[in-house]
């Protein structure tokens, strides 16, 4: 590790143009890491999921993750026990995507819970259905 001193030499030998060049370097390779880190385990593919964002390599979408851990109360440690195929890296790529791009997320999943309940309106529960035979047959 540097002391002072020589952090202190080391400064009197380089310029400030050097040190704008060093921050914009470093600010260049932070921005690129973090969407390749994103990228490495975020997909988009028209066809996959409908198109909706998901883990790579997987057909668990990130809305998935997002009900699982904020409306189920799943921690991140949870998902990955039922769902050991993914890692804990695709877990919080998931949780971080959703926070960049939550009004998306939600409007998917407004979505998809719209769709469940015009389905569920139009087909009726087969045990629902056994019931009311067993119920009319009994009166």
């Amino acid at each position: 590790m540097a002391t002072i001193k020589q952090f202190k030499n080391i400064k009197n030998k380089l310029k400030l143009s050097d040190f704008s060049d060093i921050i914009r370097a470093n600010n260049s390779l932070d921005n690129s890491m973090s969407v390749n880190v994103i990228k490495e385990h975020i997909e988009i593919t028209p066809g996959i999921c409908g198109g909706k964002p998901r883990i790579a390599g997987h057909r668990i979408r990130v809305q998935d993750i997002v009900i699982w851990h904020e409306q189920m109360g799943m921690s991140p440690d949870e998902i990955l026990y039922h769902y050991p195929s993914i890692t804990l890296s695709d877990v919080y790529a998931a949780l971080a995507y959703y926070h960049d791009h939550r009004e998306e997320i939600r409007q998917q999943i407004s979505e998809s819970e719209a769709l469940i309940q015009e389905i569920q309106a139009q087909t009726p529960s087969i045990l629902q259905q056994k019931l009311k035979k067993r119920n009319d047959r009994e009166n």
